[in-house]
């Protein structure tokens, strides 16, 4: 059995001989050379050289600061990293460089609560008025919404009829 092969690859085949076609080679699949040909044509991905490669290694690179335990060995990390991203030639990974080094103390404060502190508390307070919000679009003051919100989050109860009907 016999395979094609386009013909970037036909100019690093050797000639079959005479009446070799000229935009395909024939060569049989599982042969040495065969299988060296195609691998030599594979390239790994971009090349480390370009902007956009460098900037999403440093990008990955970054998320091991979050695996670390110890303040000490965190912190080194952050210089290192943030070093290697200045030196990098990309304004906005050493954009970004900068406002990690402005903010170390408030990152070390992380590794210091050991990741016991978490945010699902304010997020949670924050959809709660995110709804309330959506539901009182009617309201024409802002007192009404203002009492809606201080009827759910402080659960207060409601009246069980807000109007007396006749």
């Amino acid at each position: 059995m016999e395979t094609r092969l386009p013909g970037f690859i036909v100019s690093q085949v050797p000639k079959a001989g005479p009446g070799a076609p000229k935009h395909f080679a024939w060569i049989r699949p599982g042969a040495p050379a065969t299988l060296n040909l195609i691998k030599s044509c594979m390239r790994p991905g971009p090349p480390a050289k370009l902007d956009t490669a460098r900037a999403w290694e440093l990008k990955e690179a970054f998320g091991h600061f979050w695996k670390y335990k110890s303040v000490l060995w965190a912190g080194g990390f952050l210089d290192a990293w943030c070093d290697r991203a200045l030196r990098s030639r990309l304004e906005p990974m050493q954009k970004v460089a900068r406002m990690l080094r402005n903010h170390e103390g408030l990152l070390m404060n992380w590794f210091r609560a050991k990741g016991e502190l978490s945010s699902a508390a304010v997020e949670g307070l924050n959809n709660k008025i995110r709804v309330i919000t959506r539901r009182s679009y009617g309201f024409r003051t802002f007192n009404g919404i203002e009492v809606a919100l201080y009827h759910t989050l402080g659960r207060l109860p409601e009246p069980d009829c807000a109007h007396r009907f006749c």
